[in-house]
C-alpha cells in the first residue's frame, strides 16, 4: 500500500465527515462541520496507523474508536431544564467514527453509501417537525 493511497484514505474520509459535518452546522447543533470532519479523519488515521504500520488486528481498532468516540459523543448531549438535547449529534459523530473507520480499511463505496445513508436520515427531521405541527 503506498502511502499516497493511505492519504487519499485520510482526504476521502474529512470529505466525508464535512458533508455531515455541514449539516450539522446549518441545522445550528453543537457539534458542525470542523468536528465531524476531524472524528471522521481521526478514526481513519489510527485505523490506516494501526494496520498499515503496526500490524494490528482491525477488530481491535474498531473497538478501540468505538470506546473512543463514547466519549466525544456524551460531551454533545446537554441536559437542560429536563430536555435532553445533542443525542442525534453525538450518533452522528459516532456514524462517522465508523465511516473514517471503513474508509481507513479500503471501503470506499460502503463509506459513500453509509454518507449518503447518513445525510438522508438527517434530513428526515425536516419531516418529524412538518409531522408535529399537524397536531
Amino acid at each position: 500500500m503506498s502511502e499516497a493511497e493511505l492519504i487519499v484514505r485520510l482526504l476521502l474520509s474529512a470529505a466525508l465527515g464535512s458533508l455531515i459535518g455541514l449539516e450539522r452546522e446549518l441545522a445550528q447543533k453543537i457539534a458542525g462541520l470542523r468536528t465531524h470532519s476531524l472524528v471522521c479523519f481521526g478514526a481513519c488515521l489510527f485505523t490506516v496507523t494501526s494496520i498499515y504500520y503496526f500490524s494490528v488486528d482491525p477488530a481491535r481498532i474498531a473497538s478501540a474508536i468505538v470506546a473512543g468516540i463514547g466519549f466525544i459523543g456524551a460531551g454533545a448531549i446537554v441536559a437542560q431544564r429536563g430536555n435532553i438535547r445533542g443525542v442525534t449529534t453525538a450518533a452522528s459523530l459516532w456514524a462517522v467514527a465508523g465511516i473514517g473507520l471503513v474508509i481507513g480499511v479500503g471501503g470506499y463505496l460502503i463509506g459513500l453509501a453509509a454518507t449518503a445513508i447518513a445525510l438522508v436520515i438527517l434530513e428526515s427531521r425536516k419531516l418529524e417537525k412538518s409531522k408535529s405541527k399537524d397536531y
